[in-house]
């Protein structure tokens, strides 16, 4: 795909973009300058390393946590494999999974945000920026990846799950390695998803099959090396042809 050819614009594109913003109310421009800023910014971040593995999960599980534990032991064997770990930048698994990645010497990377309840960035990250808008911030967690994991967590969490696999299930980013940490906690969801979504035709049996149920943390680790690793300037997204 020849990416400058799609980002370039003509004259006339140049001028219509300049007449509608001049037309806009201007809450509306700051608003419209405020979103690129995070996309830009984003993407400037992501650019500077190869793709590795986001991990998601709660903010709210603590140091002793089993789960915390767990995204600990993943973050640092992703480091020893070479993978980049991205986290959302705070506290519980992100944490733990910026941990062992930044105990090991690997590239740990934070996108936090602002929330009422977690809002500082967790002290093991060696590179990290701060989002305004949650969709800028999905947004750069997605493209910087080549694989996704999620331990338990709550809405956050869910949300973002919800967001990859509706993205692959219609064809608007490519089909990565998706995998549920802790098959005691996911598999209830998973068994929704058939009892409900599938039987009643609001989703195909094969959409269940995006997403894989582990309880063993080197699954991730083998999936993550059956991709390799891309070069900086090779992003995954860069070859994607359905936009």
């Amino acid at each position: 795909m020849d990416i400058k050819k799609k980002i370039v614009l003509t004259a006339e594109e140049i001028e219509r973009i300049r007449k509608d913003f001049a037309q806009l109310a201007e809450f509306d421009r700051d608003r419209i300058l405020a979103y690129a800023q995070d996309l830009g910014l984003g993407l400037v971040k992501i650019r500077s390393y190869p793709q590795g593995v986001t991990i998601f999960g709660s903010a709210r599980v603590k140091e002793s946590d089993k789960y915390y534990k767990q995204a600990r032991e993943l973050g640092g064997l992703l480091a020893q494999n070479g993978h980049a770990v991205t986290t959302g930048g705070g506290p519980g698994v992100m944490e733990a999974a910026n941990r062992g990645a930044y105990e090991y010497g690997g590239r740990s990377i934070g996108f936090n945000i602002k929330l009422p309840h977690e809002q500082h960035c967790n002290p093991y990250l060696t590179d990290s920026l701060d989002f305004t808008y949650f969709f800028a911030r999905k947004v750069m967690l997605a493209m910087c990846s080549k694989a996704y994991v999620y331990f338990p967590g709550g809405f956050g969490t869910l949300d973002e799950l919800s967001e990859l696999l509706v993205l692959i299930q219609e064809g608007k980013m490519p089909k990565m390695p998706i995998f549920l940490i802790n098959s005691h906690y996911w598999k209830p969801l998973d068994k929704f998803f058939q009892t409900r979504f599938e039987k009643e035709h609001m989703i195909k049996a094969s959409d269940r099959k995006l997403y894989t149920i582990t309880d063993d943390i080197t699954d991730v680790i083998k999936a993550a090396n059956r991709v390799g690793h891309p070069k900086i300037k090779d992003n995954i997204y860069d070859r994607f042809k359905k936009l």
